[in-house]
């Protein structure tokens, strides 16, 4: 091992009979009367105390009860972020049964898969059209007996059911699960093969709440919020969901992100939770509508000032000069940016994907911190994170405590402690292919500085090498071609190739506003804008700037633009819109060989 690993001692020490319930038994008798969620209501919010929160989960838990639910027994729910999420996730808690999530947008196919592997006897759903897609499989589905659904009432009439279950019995169910018992089993989002279902234990969430909510204090201190916006199927939210009630944080949900603004302006978050694309997007819209007010170039001075003032902190001296400049655009473009986010938040916490150095910086700026973080399924969301007072742009951050990181010799990031899943439900082969000893072998690449901070380069299984022995990690290039505003998606190809070339799609949302802002037609169809002199163009500047992240043996030399877009749905994309590169590749497999093959195809890079 190129470094041996050390395991950060907790700050709080493990209690083996510890298990989810405790974190809202805890908060209970902390602050039963503070808010813990809001609700929308109306134009506004309507706060939800720990108090009125913790009497609906006994309530819906007696419901389950009543209902037939025993203790072990796993449950399905297929739903966008919402308020009732978490109200069900800690009442299936208090029934002693296990959620098993399901992504909204999954297929027939992998709701059937889910639900068969996971052994689940019951599901909720929240929508007619979700429960279509259930009833296409159901058949193959006879272990699952009753399906509820959000937007029914069925809620409301479990309760009804279950008040004469006794409160002891809820009582005596939420205490039956140890630190080491299964809190709910999380499929991962099957970039590669079949979704393995992921066992989290109570320990793991509770363990790592409870350090994680003295850690980031600061970002989860009295008084804090967030708005969850992404969907609680994934480990990312779910546990953000349970770090809020372990420490106070009030919690407001908007599955709509067309309504994100709207909502970030009426609740005013002191944190958020978002993945890099987000802050691409609310960057590039911020830029898009000052160009079509005239205002673009000082849009852009503006934000090459504010990366220069960040820079210059890091450096430990701000030049007069610039301190001046920062000043005059912080009262003329930063405060607008920073009203449209709801004029509060102070922090806010990235991961998934590599956020660019420039936007860290450009948004250090605005008094946001995005703090970049690492983890996957298999580590309960965070492994390491940046903080408040230990923080480098750039990176995700040193390890939370009880957790450690090593780096193999060949590069791959290996991960240990509280956060690490207990296994692969049903699949003992691919549990003991993930270890090494008590580490688990991620399967991406990064590096550990001096400080111990940790920094990720690309993903082991996607390492590609050139015909001329070069080896090149795909998202370096890609990341930042994609923060141009009209690039979509983006995946480099080369393996074995004389030169790096690239797929890339249009952002079709971004697109029309850029058209019309280049006074060009805003109804230009994809079709013909891949072929357009401007896009084409557009395109290439934003290649040319991926390139000069990379060596010139590493840089994109030839790419084409595809005339659709990556989704879920064609399935290119995971849920969690990381791309699935195996699928890619193999689908444009004709458009790969001629990008080499044929030289009017595509477009050289200069």
């Amino acid at each position: 091992m190129t470094d041996a690993g050390q395991i950060r001692p907790v700050l709080v020490e493990r209690d083996p009979n510890a298990n989810t319930c405790d974190l809202l038994r805890d908060r209970m008798t902390t602050s039963p009367d503070a808010p813990l969620f809001a609700v929308p209501d109306g134009a506004g919010w309507k706060d939800v105390s720990t108090r009125e929160f913790h009497a609906q989960v006994v309530a819906l838990a007696k419901g389950f009860v009543a209902a037939g639910v025993e203790p072990g027994d796993r449950i399905g729910i297929m739903s966008r972020v919402r308020y009732e999420w978490t109200l069900i996730d800690f009442a299936v808690w208090y029934a002693g049964a296990i959620l098993v999530p399901v992504y909204e947008t999954s297929a027939p196919s992998q709701i059937q898969w889910i639900l068969s592997d996971s052994g689940a006897t019951r599901i909720i759903v929240e929508t007619a059209e979700m429960l279509a897609r259930l009833d296409e499989v159901q058949a193959d589905l006879p272990a699952i007996g009753d399906v509820w659904r959000l937007d029914s009432g069925h809620l409301d009439e479990l309760v009804a059911k279950g008040v004469d279950v006794s409160d002891e019995e809820i009582e005596r169910r939420s205490r039956l699960a140890k630190a080491d018992d299964v809190a709910t089993l999380i499929y991962t989002s099957g970039s590669t093969g079949r979704p393995k279902g992921v066992v989290l234990t109570n320990a793991n969430f509770v363990e790592l709440s409870r350090n994680a909510a003295i850690d980031l204090g600061e970002v989860v201190a009295p008084g804090s919020s967030t708005l969850l916006f992404i969907t609680t199927a994934h480990v990312f939210a779910r546990f953000i969901a349970a770090l809020a009630v372990t420490a106070g944080v009030k919690v407001g949900h908007q599955p709509d992100t067309k309504k994100l603004v709207e909502s970030m302006t009426s609740f005013s978050p002191t944190f958020l939770l978002a993945v890099p694309r987000v802050f691409e997007k609310v960057f590039n819209v911020s830029e898009q509508k000052a160009e079509a007010g005239g205002k673009g170039k000082i849009f852009r001075k503006a934000a090459q000032v504010a990366v220069e003032h960040s820079k210059a902190v890091d450096a430990g001296k701000v030049p007069f000069g610039l301190a001046l400049q920062f000043r005059v655009f912080d009262a003329l473009v930063y405060k607008k940016l920073k009203a449209a986010l709801g004029g509060r938040v102070r922090y806010a916490v990235s991961g998934s994907a590599p956020l660019s150095t420039f936007l860290g910086h450009f948004y250090r700026s605005l008094g946001i911190r995005i703090l970049e973080g690492y983890g996957l399924t298999e580590t309960t969301a965070p492994a390491t994170v940046n903080r408040p007072d230990k923080f480098k742009i750039g990176t995700v951050g040193p390890v939370l405590p009880g957790n450690g990181v090593r780096i193999a010799d060949d590069g791959e990031v290996q991960v240990a402690g509280i956060a690490v899943f207990k296994e692969y439900w049903n699949n003992p082969e691919a549990t003991a292919e993930s270890f090494d000893g008590e580490w688990f072998k991620t399967g991406d690449i990064g590096e550990l500085d001096a400080d111990g901070y940790l920094r990720i380069t690309g993903r082991k299984k996607e390492i590609m090498v050139t015909a001329g022995g070069k080896n090149v990690a795909p998202t370096t290039l890609e990341d930042p071609i994609r923060s141009n505003l009209i690039v979509g998606q983006v995946v480099a190809v080369g393996d074995q190739r004389p030169f790096v070339g690239a797929l890339i799609t249009l952002d079709t949302e971004m697109l029309p506003t850029w058209l019309k802002n280049n006074g060009l037609d805003e109804g230009m169809r994809v079709e013909d804008a891949i072929s357009n002199e401007a896009v084409v163009a557009e395109v290439t500047r934003a290649v040319q700037h991926g390139n000069t992240q990379v060596s010139r043996a590493e840089g994109v030399r030839k790419f084409v633009i595809l005339p659709i877009d990556f989704t879920e749905d064609n399935g290119h994309l995971t849920p969690k819109m990381s791309i699935k590169r195996h699928n890619i590749v193999k689908d444009f497999g004709d458009e790969i060989e001629r990008l080499y093959a044929d030289q009017s195809y595509g477009v050289s890079v200069p």
